[in-house]
């Protein structure tokens, strides 16, 4: 048995049905659908917004800026935020000055402090000739210093010498004299 629509050329007598008019209903079930598209459409371009004002994701899986982090991790970023990677870094060396020149230099040399804006390590000596040992000393420590944090951290060595011990006034003083020398004691 062969079917009228299965042969070319010959039309079908049968007219196919159209489209039922849509009901009221139906009207407004496509309106409602329509308004709630939009409206998620809005809350979600809202929600864009007040994330990219708070700055990025608040809650949920993903990392955010509140999420707790080791003490060396918030450490490192509080140093880097704040701009403070020389200063630290000069910190460290002071810290292990005596690897860097020596146990013996180590004993009579002691780092007072770095001038950030000068690039000056500024180093105390307990006598004038180890202030003077330190002076010659001194191209190959700034070589090896900027070689540990970097090129152009460290310009210059400044060594200080003795500071002696404090001026005593008394009866027994002559007036005018300047005491003990560096080496005293």
């Amino acid at each position: 048995m062969t079917d009228r629509m299965d042969q070319p050329g010959r039309p079908s007598p049968v007219p196919e049905p159209s489209a039922p008019e849509p009901s009221g209903v139906d009207l407004a079930r496509v309106a409602l659908r329509a308004a709630k598209e939009q409206a998620r459409a809005r809350g979600a371009a809202a929600q864009q917004k007040k994330q990219a004002r708070r700055g990025g994701l608040r809650s949920g899986a993903r990392a955010d800026g509140r999420d707790p982090l080791p003490l060396g991790a918030a450490i490192n970023r509080l140093i880097t935020e704040r701009g403070w990677e020389t200063p630290a870094a000069v910190g460290g060396v002071m810290g292990r000055w005596p690897q860097m020149v020596g146990p013996e230099v180590a004993q009579h040399c002691e780092p007072q402090r770095y001038d950030e804006d000068a690039r000056v390590l500024t180093v105390r000596c307990d006598s004038t000739a180890w202030a003077t040992q330190l002076r010659l000393l001194a191209p190959q420590l700034v070589a090896r210093l900027n070689a540990d944090l970097g090129q152009g951290t460290v310009k210059m060595i400044k060594v200080l010498g003795p500071g002696g011990p404090p001026r005593r006034y008394g009866p027994l003083r002559s007036p005018g004299s300047t005491g003990p020398g560096d080496t005293y004691g």
